[in-house]
């Protein structure tokens, strides 16, 4: 038996509904004869009679009041299935994972994810902190959809749109004797350091602009977050590179100083080249993209005492987990 014909089910349920074919046409904007040959063709499908009439009338049969019950049904859930796809479209509802480096997903992320959340609440976001490199190759492999990065990259199956020109920075303890308006490399090689993890951007940005005083008398104790870095600079007596973002705020125990030669450590977007575009991913996207709006950390003497004032834009502060669903 070949299967039910939603129309012709449609059009019997309004012949039943209304009493005559001829009213059933008026109501479907139908003729009569259209509407009286899609009964015949859904009871030849069905191979039973769906429909008797008594006198003027247009009544179900026991097999046609059957299927009524059976085509409510049916058209719910085509209704249900419908609203689904409408919600889709329309980007209300959907799934997107994003990478991010734990950078941004600790001081630039979060009032995105929040925004997101509020506005977008059918929207369903999946969150996983990677180095620049592994979210590189996880978008050319398709198993995120978008990443925030560290620039540069090179890469020819990557969109990658710069976000925020951020820059590196210096932080030392407040203890620290004579320390200069403008870090050098040279003095940075003359220093303890504690920095990121080898696999980082950050770090590999760090160490192009030391080149030339490598190798290093002293190895770099190396660490995971920026936090736990500003944590063990406070300490002393080491000193760091961090992005300026994440000493946007006033740091007890810590003087922040600018790099000369400056060194960008600009955020970006990436996404495939070729990946489909869908409605909840453009928003997700667009999203992201207004990361690009706010404005960057700029650097200023302050007018008394060695340190200097950020201003600019304020992240969230706190620790983020590597990897989060935002419902």
């Amino acid at each position: 038996m070949r299967s039910i014909n939603l129309d012709q089910l449609r059009t019997f349920t309004e012949v039943v509904a209304c009493g005559s074919f001829s009213a059933a046409a008026r109501r479907l904007n139908l003729t009569q004869p259209a509407v009286s040959l899609q009964v015949r063709e859904l009871e030849r499908r069905l191979r039973i009679s769906l429909i008797e009439r008594m006198g003027r009338t247009a009544r179900a049969t026991a097999p046609g009041r059957e299927l009524i019950e059976h085509a409510r049904r049916i058209f719910r859930e085509c209704e249900s299935a419908t609203s689904a796809m409408d919600r889709f479209r329309d980007g209300r509802v959907g799934r997107v994972h994003i990478a991010t480096t734990l950078t941004a997903l600790t001081y630039q992320l979060p009032p995105v994810l929040t925004r997101l959340r509020q506005d977008h609440p059918g929207i369903e976001l999946q969150v996983t902190n990677m180095s620049t490199c592994d979210s590189v190759e996880a978008i050319i492999d398709n198993s995120v959809d978008l990443a925030l990065i560290t620039l540069p990259v090179d890469e020819t199956h990557l969109r990658v749109t710069p976000l925020r020109p951020e820059m590196l920075v210096a932080i030392l303890p407040e203890a620290t004797p004579d320390i200069p308006d403008l870090v050098t490399p040279d003095y940075v090689a003359s220093q303890p350091l504690v920095l990121e993890h080898t696999r980082g951007a950050i770090h590999g940005l760090i160490m192009q602009w030391l080149s030339g005083q490598l190798p290093l008398a002293r190895e770099p104790m190396r660490l995971g977050t920026v936090e736990a870095l500003k944590n063990v600079v406070a300490l002393g007596p080491c000193m760091s590179i961090v992005p300026d973002v994440a000493v946007a705020d006033t740091l007890p125990g810590i003087v922040v100083r600018p790099l000369s030669p400056a060194l960008p450590c600009t955020l970006g977007l990436a996404e495939h080249h070729n990946r489909p575009r869908e409605p909840a991913l453009d928003v997700v996207r667009q999203a992201l993209l207004d990361l690009g709006t706010i404005t960057s950390v700029d650097m200023t003497p302050c007018s008394q005492g060695r340190g200097h004032l950020l201003n600019g834009a304020r992240g969230a502060r706190g620790p983020v987990p590597a990897m989060a669903r935002v419902p």
